[in-house]
């Protein structure tokens, strides 16, 4: 599970109490955060942005994506 931040002032990835926090800088309007978020997570798993997939939490600030086997 994620814990997104949208309108963020810097971009990054962090862990905190057993959390995976993700700061975007898009707002939340019309999918930009949540675009900016799997752009995010693919650039640092190395994977193709279209491989990764948001399974739960399209509206809210909790997020469940679904990452690529192997």
């Amino acid at each position: 599970m994620l814990r997104v931040t949208p309108g963020a002032r810097t971009e990054g990835i962090e862990i905190a109490d057993g959390r995976v926090l993700v700061k975007v800088r898009a707002k939340p309007q019309d999918g930009a955060a949540n675009a900016a978020v799997l752009a995010l997570l693919a650039a640092a798993l190395g994977e193709a942005t279209s491989r990764l997939h948001l399974l739960r939490g399209a509206t809210g600030r909790d997020k469940l994506v679904q990452l690529p086997p192997g």
